[in-house]
């Protein structure tokens, strides 16, 4: 089964937890703290196998959680780091979070390697926060939460050559007779309900990777059929050959065929109109192709080259294949956009979060949430009274106190954080 398209959960590891230690020599009197840092936790990586050629690894696991980072030791030794969790994803993938839009990776390269989701750093031990003041800090810091985030993934096919035109015009038989791929072939619409790939051998050595595409009709941009859900495959082809049903099998018009494609292709992404095309006439054997084709090319305005086919027959596809490998020789590989911006360093603003916000519960309860205080939480263990009190200063200093007041919360008001709940004490 061919998949291309999948929703992901991804969940960085966390950060382990710094300790709370003390060295306990028999003659080093006042020893002194000795937590160690807990260790970072597990990025979450696509690298990308060129053994792959669809997501359906992603079909069965759709849930994606990184390791750990290992808690801080005595001695002051810090907590392993977690390995980064390596997920191998064919090339052409793309990564997109589907919270914001943003596109977060676009691989196309064997080997190639994106951050899809960051892990936590380790929390730091009673060590690190030793200082003149305090000596012996009773206080360590639990490990940073990891990054998580619903991702959506999409595979472009990256293929030399795609097939394109409407329904039942020949498309899979070509690619069966050109190449070893077995594509079905039947009489009736939509057979081919996923895009097949194929390597075409020209016999010069030289040979190229073509693949069909589902077939096109009016309307595919805006969903209509099937063709809406790979058009996406036409953006990484370097040649689009477009296959027509001169003999008119169908009842449709070779040339409003030709028209109405061009214009599904326009709709979806102007920049596939710029791409190289070949016409391949095909049917070449059937009663009125002769007609119909000397009637296209006069109606034909621009200089595309037609090639007269049969598909079934053979005929004309020595000719078809030689000249799609040499305009193939012409173009340089495709390279996507977004690997050409790596090559200049680009700072875009991005608004800086609010570290809290407040809401009210129907109980009259005060609510804190966001980001940056909810990380702070998680990162401080309450077991030790230095934690919770360093934890206060630090609201104080966000000036969550004076927001509070100022949405008039008084002595003995019940305040709630994540799923704690604590009393505001003036």
């Amino acid at each position: 089964m061919f998949v291309d398209q999948v929703s992901v959960y991804v969940k960085a590891g966390d950060g382990g937890n710094g300790l709370v230690a003390y060295r306990r020599e028999k003659y080093v009197p006042k020893g002194g703290p000795a937590g160690g840092d807990g260790g970072n936790g597990a990025d979450i990586v696509f690298k990308v196998d060129e053994g792959l050629n669809t997501l359906m690894d992603f079909r069965y696991n759709r849930h994606f959680k990184g390791k750990r980072g290992e808690n801080g030791m005595s001695k002051t030794q810090h907590g392993k780091n977690a390995a980064p969790y390596i997920i191998p994803v064919p090339p052409g993938t793309t990564v997109i979070d589907e919270d914001t839009g943003e596109v977060i990776a676009d691989l196309t390269k064997h080997d190639q390697e994106a951050v899809i989701a960051k892990a936590g750093r380790g929390g730091r031990g009673n060590t690190r926060f030793a200082s003149p003041r305090n000596p012996a800090p009773d206080m360590a810091e639990n490990g940073e939460p990891g990054q998580e985030r619903n991702i959506k993934v999409e595979l472009k096919l990256i293929a030399d050559v795609g097939l394109v035109g409407f329904p039942s015009v020949g498309k899979s038989t070509l690619l069966s007779v050109v190449s070893a791929a077995k594509p079905k072939v039947a009489a009736y619409h939509f057979t081919t309900i996923a895009p097949n790939l194929g390597v075409v051998d020209t016999g010069d050595h030289r040979s190229f990777v073509m693949a069909d595409l589902p077939g096109l009709i009016e309307g595919a941009s805006q969903g209509v059929g099937l063709g809406h859900q790979f058009l996406r495959h036409v953006e990484r082809t370097r040649v689009i050959v477009h296959v027509i049903d001169m003999a008119g099998t169908e009842g449709r018009d070779p040339y409003e065929d030709y028209v109405k494609i061009n214009e599904e292709l326009g709709a979806y992404d102007e920049k596939l109109l710029t791409r190289p095309q070949i016409i391949a006439a095909n049917k070449m054997d059937m009663p009125n192709a002769e007609e119909n084709l000397k009637k296209f090319k006069e109606r034909l305005d621009d200089e595309t080259p037609v090639y007269r086919i049969s598909a079934i027959t053979k005929d004309g596809l020595r000719d078809l294949l030689f000249a799609v490998a040499d305009k193939l020789e012409e173009i340089p590989k495709y390279e996507p956009e977004i690997e050409k911006a790596d090559e200049t360093v680009v700072y875009r603003y991005q608004k800086e979060e609010e570290p809290f916000h407040i809401t009210r519960d129907p109980d009259g309860a005060f609510v804190l949430y966001g980001h940056r205080i909810e990380t702070l939480f998680k990162m401080t263990d309450f077991q030790h009274d230095e934690a919770v009190q360093r934890f206060s200063r630090q609201l104080r200093g966000m000036g969550v106190d004076k927001a509070l007041r100022e949405r008039g919360a008084q002595d003995g008001d019940t305040v709630r954080l994540l799923d704690y709940e604590f009393d505001f004490i003036e």
